[in-house]
């Protein structure tokens, strides 16, 4: 089985990859996969590591900025992307899971044609795209997480669930509220329904279409510190596998 956890910089994308991966350790065999060109640290050790092709610090020293240092990296990248493919291919083979770490920078994942390539090629794939509670302040927000799950399983082919991540960090009412607004559609299309402003609008109508175009799919919470949501997870990546991605 292989899970990809996919979410903006801060997002807890190498923290919960780590911590999860340590709790399917107790079961199962578990490998690590590490696609971040840029990072410094990880909480794991990866068996497969783009660093050693290639890192962000190192393009950097020819004269590149952050940024682009980090479109260079993939584009390199993309003149070893059968090897790597292969390798994670080999690594899903000998191990129960595998655990995927994409790029602090969501959109090099999203938008390059390693991603994508890579995406279309391994055996269903699950996405886990990570959301943290301090964006989530408005119920349009949440309309936006929606949307953006969607988007990124139309753009990269693979069943993609949202999850709140850091919910360590919140209070019991805090995390039902955070609940009510991702599992109770009507809910939040009716709070969106009385936002006069232009997002507010837009959300409603976008909110509206929901049920017609999002797949089945549940929203899960999570925390690296504490463990929660784990249990979902590892249940949803199970449902996923046997069912080749149907989550009804």
């Amino acid at each position: 089985m292989i899970v990809v956890f996919v979410g903006t910089a801060g997002s807890g994308k190498s923290a919960i990859t780590g911590a999860f991966g340590k709790y399917l350790e107790e079961n199962y065999k578990v490998g690590y996969v590490n696609l971040d060109t840029g990072v410094k640290l990880l909480p794991y050790k990866p068996d497969i590591d783009v660093r050693e092709s290639i890192t962000v610090e190192e393009i950097m020293k020819e004269g590149y900025g952050p940024n682009g240092a980090i479109v260079e990296s993939y584009d390199r990248l993309m003149n070893e992307f059968d090897e790597y493919l292969n390798k994670i291919l080999k690594l899903e083979e000998e191990k129960d899971y595998v655990l995927i770490d994409t790029p602090g920078q969501m959109e090099t994942f999203l938008f390059h044609e390693f991603g994508v390539k890579l995406m279309e090629n391994l055996p269903y794939p699950l996405v886990v795209y990570l959301s943290d509670p301090e964006i989530l302040k408005k119920p349009h927000d949440y309309c936006f997480v929606r949307f953006f799950t969607l988007l990124i399983d139309l753009r990269l082919g693979a069943t993609t669930i949202p999850a709140l991540n850091k919910i360590d960090i919140l209070s019991k009412e805090e995390l039902e509220r955070h609940k009510k607004m991702f599992e109770d559609l009507e809910y939040l299309t009716a709070r969106l329904k009385f936002d006069p402003s232009t997002q507010g609008l837009l959300a409603y109508k976008m909110c509206s279409m929901l049920p017609e175009v999002s797949p089945p799919v549940r929203a899960i919470y999570l925390s690296a510190k504490t463990g929660e949501g784990f249990e979902d997870l590892e249940t949803l990546a199970y449902e996923h596998y046997c069912t080749c991605g149907d989550l009804t």
